[in-house]
């Protein structure tokens, strides 16, 4: 895998693995180098076992809690 691979910001289209909701964590499997999409509740789930084995653990779940910017013109 490379670099600009696994530090690519996630967007809408990052989907989870277990349920199809928007991606907001990317696991990086240290073993095998395999990418792993997660939504925030999924991840909550799976850290416990999946973060030691991860060779990167790339989580943007502050987004959830972004307020938009709005325009007021």
């Amino acid at each position: 895998m490379t670099t600009a691979v696994a530090d690519r910001t996630l967007n809408a289209l990052d989907r989870c693995d277990r349920c199809g909701a928007q991606a907001y964590v990317r696991v990086v499997l240290e073993s095998s180098g395999g990418e792993l999409l997660f939504c925030a509740h999924h991840a909550r789930a799976v850290e416990a076992t999946l973060k030691p084995l991860s060779s990167d653990w790339h989580d943007e779940t502050a987004k959830l809690h972004e307020k938009a910017a709005v325009d007021v013109d």
